[in-house]
């Protein structure tokens, strides 16, 4: 979830622009002196990508390159994407498809905020939009996990959907890194934004791709890991119109009355250090009675050391600045009973001008297309008690359990590259994203009905990295 990675502070009371001036008013687009890395030739032998330009609508600035491929295997060596994005993301040795020619553009969306540090731009609302030279009438839409940058799915998403021969957006959700939220003028503010920059992604996309192939996409997905798991939510629930279906892979939840980070994090903050140093009983149930999965503690030294702390410190200062008065995302690991301690944090007891903030951005499971949930059982950042469980109680409460199908994956975790480490215990979501990816197109394209919601047993004898079956 967090997984990001320190950038430039942005400027504080930033505020993000109305979406309908910026996608109906005239393009102003500013042509890049130079190709984003090393030489890439403006139109590959392999891409042929004609000479007809391509303008985002909205866009402040963009670049376009023509290459011999748009997957992560050529990008890399063109400059067309940052590593950095997506390391750690996935398991080492997973194989993707390679060798897709087309058009990428890259650019950013007016912004007043600059955490975004690629390129050199120092420009949030950066986007990636990629464009297959063998086109399936498709589009897949995709904001950012944690708080990284816009080539974040890179590996994970779009080599996958450009080989199946989707065109490709994304977007950095108009604020990154770990002081995220700074952006803003009011709490919640950031988070705000990633949806509206979602939004207006994916209408940029739409029209790029009418623009691109003479005819509008047939079919739009929005998929996410994360916090982009969330924004698939989001906008399924939201702006359900601009879409034809969803996957959400380990999405965040949000509610103003629970659950969310800010109920589960801190009671594990408080424990976690009685449990490392003694392996306290007490310590052990009161952690996994706020949701943590017995089951995963082989994981919980690495959460300690990346996640918890953190995670609980930045989403809280972004919701909550007040409760530690003039410091910034408090105190990193301070022991329960220090002054302002998020260990000590109690959600319940905060004002309601906090639990408003969190309302900003709170989902209600009223999805209005067909969406695939994923989540694993040995998620130690977001609980599938608290997180996939509560979303798919949360939908079928709403009466749209028919347009929703939940699949909770034995041995999975929050990021796929804990695999490296803990063979034995967990399993890669990559290849279970894939399977739900193709059970969503059948589900909305040809009328196949998913398999209904299961918990589906890690499998045996097979490479965990490759093979996934919604059926167990």
């Amino acid at each position: 979830m967090i997984a990001g990675f320190p950038e430039p502070p942005p400027r504080r009371g930033a505020r993000m622009p109305p979406l309908r001036p910026l996608l109906h008013a005239a393009t102003a687009v500013a042509a890049g002196a130079a190709l984003l890395g090393p030489a890439a030739p403006a139109h590959a032998a392999g891409a042929d990508c004609g000479s007809r330009p391509v303008k985002v609508p909205g866009a402040e600035k963009q670049i376009s390159a023509c290459l011999d491929d748009l997957t992560t295997a050529g990008t890399v060596a063109s400059g067309h994407t940052v590593q950095a994005d997506w390391a750690g993301l996935q398991a080492t040795g997973t194989t993707n498809p390679s060798g897709v020619p087309g058009l990428q553009i890259d650019g950013y969306f007016p912004d007043t905020s600059a955490t975004n540090a690629n390129h050199g731009w120092n420009h949030d609302s950066q986007f990636v939009i990629r464009l297959p030279k063998k086109w399936n009438g498709g589009l897949v839409v995709a904001g950012t996990p944690g708080n990284r940058r816009q080539y974040a799915n890179d590996f994970a998403i779009s080599d996958w959907a450009l080989a199946k021969g989707y065109a490709y957006a994304a977007t950095d959700k108009g604020n990154t890194g770990l002081q995220f939220y700074r952006d803003g003028t009011r709490p919640g503010d950031a988070i705000a934004e990633w949806n509206h920059r979602v939004t207006q992604l994916t209408l940029a996309a739409k029209a790029v791709v009418a623009r691109r192939y003479g005819r509008p996409a047939a079919r739009t997905y929005a998929a996410g890991i994360s916090n982009a798991g969330y924004l698939v939510r989001w906008q399924l629930e939201n702006r359900p119109e601009l879409y034809t279906g969803g996957v959400d892979w380990e999405g965040t939840l949000w509610r103003a009355d629970g659950p969310n980070l800010l109920t589960f994090l801190p009671p594990v903050l408080r424990n976690y250090p009685a449990y490392k140093a003694t392996g306290d009983p007490a310590a052990h149930a009161a952690i996994t009675a706020a949701g943590i999965p017995a089951g995963s503690e082989a994981l919980w030294p690495f959460h300690d050391q990346v996640y918890w702390d953190l995670t609980q410190r930045i989403y809280r200062e972004e919701l909550d600045p007040g409760f530690d008065g003039d410091l910034e995302a408090g105190v990193p690991y301070c022991a329960s009973g220090t002054p302002r301690c998020d260990a000590d944090y109690d959600y319940a007891a905060r004002p309601a001008a906090v639990h408003d903030a969190v309302r900003k951005i709170s989902l209600t499971g009223r999805i209005g297309r067909p969406m695939i949930t994923l989540q694993g059982t040995l998620d130690a950042l977001l609980p599938i008690s608290r997180t996939g469980d509560a979303y798919t109680a949360l939908v079928n409460g709403q009466g749209r359990d028919r347009l929703h199908r939940y699949y909770r994956l034995a041995g999975g975790t929050h990021t796929d590259g804990l695999y490296d480490a803990n063979p034995d215990l967990v399993r890669p979501i990559l290849p279970c994203f894939r399977t739900a990816f193709t059970a969503l197109e059948g589900w909305t394209t040809a009328g196949r009905t998913p398999p209904p919601d299961a918990t589906l047993p890690k499998p045996a004898g097979v490479d965990l990295r490759e093979t996934c079956s919604l059926t167990g």
